[in-house]
């Protein structure tokens, strides 16, 4: 089988497609980085959906969502924005916890499976 990786760099890929299912990493805001939570979501949903594209797949076929928070008091901000994105009847398994992330004014880190 082979392995496709999209957005690949020297650290990581933003997405390793392989056996039927895309990988991708956990995306951050860039264009709300700073912004309220629902916004970073917002954004991040967008790359996402530009990503699963590339890999040849959509939302409508996510498998898992994992998702981390800076502030758990920030739920319902980040669930406004996922609940106007995922598809209803094609919800996936998902996970969110509370969590230091990586550089200051990023306060949403979502990362997803998807079939192909």
């Amino acid at each position: 089988m082979t392995i496709k990786r999209i957005g690949m760099g020297k650290r990581m890929s933003a997405c390793v497609v392989y056996g039927g299912v895309a990988r991708l990493a956990g995306f951050v805001a860039e264009a709300a980085v700073g912004k309220s939570v629902k916004e970073q979501t917002a954004d991040i949903l967008a790359q996402i959906d530009a990503t699963l594209k590339e890999a040849g797949t959509d939302k409508t076929k996510l498998l898992k969502a994992n998702i981390w928070l800076t502030d758990i008091g920030t739920f319902g901000q980040m669930n406004e924005a996922w609940d106007a994105w995922v598809s209803q009847g094609h919800t996936p398994a998902r996970a969110t916890v509370e969590s230091k992330l990586a550089a200051p004014g990023l306060d949403v880190e979502i990362m997803v499976e998807a079939a192909i």
